[in-house]
């Protein structure tokens, strides 16, 4: 027995749900972060500051949100609760994002690092989490929901 086309077409909606999901919070939180690095660089960062550069910010939030999903799917198909895990793991995940953040202004690795940048990076992490966790459950959601998911 052979497949319709039409099947086909209407298994692969979750998955172009969910491409279209990532993509737009993938947009969104680069829109925010260009906005964070333009008030970096007015509070005194430097206006060439390597990590505040639009080709770095949107490289990493992109591998971010990315990195995030792929956890997110993994917790998913593999814990007991996955809403239990979520709710320790994004917390304490985040936090850990600043680690880096924390070593570069205690060491100022990269030239030009100032206060202004730094907290700026912070904030581009806590935008990325903002928002991709809402983003991750609406497209689990639209997975979810999916006949034969």
């Amino acid at each position: 027995m052979t497949a319709s086309p039409l099947a086909g077409r209407v298994a692969s909606r979750p998955r172009l749900r969910t491409a279209a999901i990532l993509v737009a919070a993938v947009i969104i939180a680069i829109a925010v972060n260009t906005v964070i690095a333009a008030v970096a660089v007015a509070a005194g960062a430097p206006s060439t500051y390597g990590p505040l550069t639009f080709p770095a910010y949107a490289l990493f939030t992109t591998l971010g949100i990315a990195a995030g999903w792929a956890g997110w799917v993994l917790i998913h198909r593999r814990a007991r609760d996955p809403r239990r895990a979520l709710r320790v793991l994004v917390p304490v995940l985040t936090l850990l994002s600043f680690v880096p953040d924390v070593l570069l202004l205690a060491f100022r690795f990269i030239p030009g690092t100032t206060t202004a940048g730094v907290i700026a990076l912070m904030l581009m992490h806590l935008v990325v989490v903002a928002v991709a966790v809402p983003a991750y459950a609406l497209a689990m959601r639209s997975r979810n929901e999916a006949p034969g998911a």
